[in-house]
């Protein structure tokens, strides 16, 4: 647990919010590594808060199954199920091609949806420095943040919170694939031509694009689990 800062709190969020996302972003970005065991009260002490709201956060994380409750020992962080990567992938590409095309069809004027155009460029040019840095933490909090963009001119809340929900089990094996096969510069071209799509409002290119995109991770996956069976179940 020491490689968990103490809790930065923010007004913004509830105090139970922010310290479900910071246990959540530190699984999800490998910080916690899958099978570690993991103890309320080491939580509490390096988070610096009490355990009621660390207990409330567990809850929610076990029920996302990013974390297993193993009786008699304690809670773990859930091994990466391969089934469940390929099958949490297989949901969002179809929720997010029908907001992607969607988006593509309001996708009208030069500067996009709520400043979309330029929201977007930011995030590309923000990823390159992040692949060049070789920060993939951030490289793929920022990916999140360009779909989000993009999800968001689709005007569906619902379908954001389906989707964030569904990329915590991708984004593991993600990131392991990022740090192996070194696909960053591959990545923000994709995001390069999902733009242009957009910009040129063709939903049946962009909806290409996305498959694409996102189809990949199914066959580096029995790789992954290869170079990293510790990591992995089923």
């Amino acid at each position: 647990m020491s490689m968990l800062p103490p809790l930065q709190q923010t007004q913004r969020k509830s105090l139970g919010d922010q310290i479900y996302e910071t246990i959540r972003d530190n699984i999800v970005s490998m910080k916690l590594e899958p099978g570690t065991m993991i103890y309320e009260n080491e939580l509490s002490e390096t988070l610096k808060v009490s355990r009621t709201p660390i207990r409330e956060a567990i809850r929610l994380l076990v029920s996302e199954q990013l974390l297993d409750v193993l009786p008699q020992r304690g809670t773990r962080i859930a091994l990466i199920s391969e089934r469940k990567v390929s099958e949490a992938r297989f949901i969002r590409e179809q929720l997010e091609l029908g907001a992607f095309r969607l988006a593509a069809e309001v996708w009208k004027d030069k500067s996009g949806p709520l400043g979309g155009d330029a929201a977007l460029e930011k995030l590309i040019a923000e990823q390159q420095r992040a692949a060049e840095a070789g920060d993939m933490v951030l490289f793929l909090q920022l990916d999140e943040a360009f779909h989000r963009v993009i999800l968001e001119a689709a005007g569906n809340a619902t379908l954001l919170q389906v989707v964030y929900h569904m990329r915590g089990h991708l984004n593991r094996a993600r990131y392991l694939a990022m740090k192996q096969f070194g696909h960053s510069d591959r990545v923000v071209e994709e995001h390069r031509r999902l733009h242009d799509a957009l910009r040129s409002g063709d939903p049946e290119q962009t909806g290409s694009l996305l498959q694409a995109h996102i189809g990949k991770l199914d066959s580096e996956l029995p790789e992954l689990r290869t170079l990293y069976p510790q990591y992995f179940k089923e």
